[in-house]
C-alpha cells in the first residue's frame, strides 16, 4: 500500500503521480470542514482517503484499480438526512429518509469513489456523499464533489489503492 496523493484545487486543476487534468469542484467553492454544512455545495478543504469504488457494470467493465470495487444496482442510495442514524452511509432503496440515488440516468455516477469525509465519526449536518466521480462534459460545478472526465478518472484509478489520498485545496 502506497501513500499516493492527488490534489484538486479550487481553480479546477487535478494533479498527482505525473498526471494533470481539468476537474470540477463544488458550486459553493472550496470551504473549510469546520463550516461545511449539508447542502451548501462546497467541496471540503482537507486531505481525504479514497475508500472504495462503485461503478455501473451495465455501462463499463470493472476498472483496473487497487481500491475495493462494488458494482452498483438500481436500489443503491446514500443517506443525506442529517438526523437519520444512517446519515452519510450507503442505503438500499426504497428508503424513507432523504437520500441520493446512485443509479442515475446521466453518467456522472458511472464511477464513484467514496471519500473519507465526515465518516469517522459521522457528524450530523456536516455534509454527506462527498465523492470523486465523473464530470459533465462542460465541467459544471458539482454539489460538493470532485469530478473528472471518464478517461482521466480511469487513469487515476489505475494507480489507486487503499492508501491513496485526495487533497482538496485552494
Amino acid at each position: 500500500m502506497t501513500e499516493l496523493m492527488f490534489t484538486a484545487t479550487a481553480a479546477g486543476n487535478f494533479s498527482g503521480n505525473g498526471l494533470s487534468f481539468q476537474c470540477a469542484l463544488g458550486k459553493g467553492g472550496v470551504i473549510g470542514p469546520a463550516v461545511k454544512a449539508e447542502g451548501d455545495g462546497g467541496s471540503p478543504l482537507g486531505i481525504w482517503p479514497m475508500r472504495r469504488l462503485f461503478y455501473r457494470a451495465d455501462r463499463l467493465e470493472r476498472p483496473e484499480t487497487g481500491l475495493a470495487s462494488i458494482a452498483l444496482n438500481e436500489r443503491d442510495g446514500w443517506c443525506d438526512a442529517p438526523q437519520h442514524r444512517l446519515y452519510n452511509r450507503p442505503v438500499t432503496l426504497p428508503f424513507a429518509a432523504s437520500h441520493e440515488k446512485l443509479w442515475r440516468e446521466d453518467h456522472v455516477y458511472d464511477l464513484i469513489v467514496e471519500l473519507g469525509y465526515n465518516d469517522n465519526p459521522v457528524e450530523a449536518g456536516k455534509g454527506s456523499a462527498i465523492f470523486f466521480h465523473l464530470a459533465r462534459e462542460d465541467y459544471t460545478p458539482t454539489e460538493g464533489c470532485i469530478a473528472l472526465a471518464q478517461a482521466d478518472m480511469l487513469q487515476v484509478l489505475r494507480v489507486c489503492d487503499p492508501g491513496t489520498l485526495l487533497v482538496i485545496t485552494l
